[in-house]
């Protein structure tokens, strides 16, 4: 496909997304709940014939060399889809936020003033790797009464396609419009540059992936931009605390899984605990071969507790490990003096995503929660939850750290917008 016929392509898209996206604005709550109900039941009925074209994703990307945890992301497992279908079923049961007016009130003149909540229209989402994405934002989109056009990640192609299929034919089962949720169907990046580029076609780009790739949309971009940064999550483990909790959790947070960007990447332990804390922690990270970018502190205690093999695990943390976000059986460790140290490296060095607190003491988790500058603050539990499934939201278009408009996982109110209403009997003003 030539640069011109790309420009064409995409531009057909918004077009047609634009059409697609005034008729899922109209359409009944009761519509748009059967397309999703009828969404999940077809990835339930489908999951064979989903993995064999996923197996075809996972066979090119072995042999072109992609990294382990880009190759985990990509995997569409029956858990997965599972996991899909239910975000699905969810999202049908939620209530419809489309049409609904807030903060109605009466001005002196005698009009009522209020908003109402509204779809955002269109919107673009470019995303690496994961297929589960895919239906995450149909899925999304459908509940708001949205548009959308989807640019997965060449890897997973194949995988996208079959997925794409799905939501048309829930769509169109629906009696919606099967444009309602378009894929892209080229791997050529020229689409990405006219996507971001057509402001009278679309509303908003979501693009979710690697830092390269959302810092140069942010940059292209002549629509808005809902930016997913960096995962460099955070727990940190305060004197006084529950230390056989803060150890599951701790482990938790880290190993439950490498790949997502809400995996604990840096660990932060008061000194207070550090002696009692750290061997233990050490020896779990070991036992399931976690590499422990470590400062002086932790290292001392760590190499000191830590025999055999154990202790081979065990590293020098450099400046590059504080900012890091590892995706991988990696973390940095480091001994803090106590809550304000913790709360000023983590604002410094984090990624202002998601950062907990594990702690016995109401007054500093009250602390950690008004002033750690992240789109998610916990407290006493694992980083992993830091999701719109776990969340409640029924699913999630991503993780934003952007300040306005949407922040923390993207749910159903990230994907609306709030515009203003006047309703009268004839008044005049004077």
């Amino acid at each position: 496909m030539d640069t011109l016929n790309v420009t064409d392509y995409t531009r057909m898209l918004g077009v047609q997304a634009r059409a697609a996206a005034a008729a899922m604005a109209r359409s009944s709550t009761r519509a748009r709940n059967s397309a999703l109900r009828t969404l999940a039941r077809l990835l339930r009925e489908q999951v064979a014939s989903l993995q064999a074209e996923n197996a075809r994703d996972l066979q090119r990307a072995e042999a072109a060399g992609l990294a382990a945890p880009m190759v985990d992301r990509l995997r569409l497992t029956p858990q997965v889809v599972e996991t899909c279908a239910q975000g699905c079923e969810q999202l049908a049961g939620m209530p419809d936020l489309i049409g609904e007016v807030i903060g109605l009130q009466q001005q002196p003149s005698g009009i009522r003033v209020g908003q109402m909540r509204v779809p955002i229209g269109v919107f673009g989402m470019i995303y690496e790797s994961r297929p589960n994405v895919t239906i995450e934002a149909a899925s999304l989109s459908i509940k708001s009464g949205n548009a959308c056009i989807l640019r997965g990640g060449s890897e997973a192609l194949e995988s996208n396609k079959a997925l794409a299929r799905l939501v048309a034919q829930a769509l169109t089962q629906a009696g919606l419009p099967a444009d309602g949720v378009q894929l892209v169907q080229t791997t050529d990046r020229a689409v990405v540059d006219a996507l971001i580029a057509m402001p009278e076609h679309v509303d908003l780009i979501i693009p979710r992936g690697g830092r390269g790739l959302i810092e140069r949309i942010a940059a292209g971009a002549q629509v808005p931009v809902i930016k997913h940064l960096d995962g460099n999550c955070h727990t940190y483990v305060d004197d006084p605390c529950d230390l056989a909790q803060a150890l599951a959790v701790v482990d938790n947070a880290k190993t439950q899984k490498f790949s997502p960007c809400n995996a604990t990447e840096s660990l932060l332990v008061a000194h207070g605990v550090a002696e009692s804390f750290l061997p233990q922690i050490g020896q779990v990270f070991a036992g399931k071969h976690v590499t422990m970018r470590c400062d002086d502190a932790a290292r001392a205690i760590l190499q000191q507790a830590l025999a055999g093999d154990a202790a081979k695990w065990v590293e020098a943390a450099d400046a590059q490990d504080w900012t890091t976000e590892y995706l991988a059986p990696r973390i940095s460790v480091k001994v803090v003096a106590g809550l304000d140290e913790a709360i000023a490296h983590i604002n410094r060095y984090g990624s202002h995503h998601t950062d907990a607190i594990l702690t016995s003491d109401h007054r500093h988790a009250q602390r950690f929660l008004r002033e750690v500058d992240s789109a998610s603050c916990m407290v006493n539990t694992s980083t992993r939850f830091a999701d719109g499934f776990e969340y409640g939201l029924g699913a999630e278009i991503g993780i934003s750290t952007d300040k306005f408009h949407a922040r923390g996982p993207v749910g159903l109110q990230g994907l609306t917008s709030l515009k203003w209403v006047v309703l009268g009997d004839g008044e005049l003003r004077g």
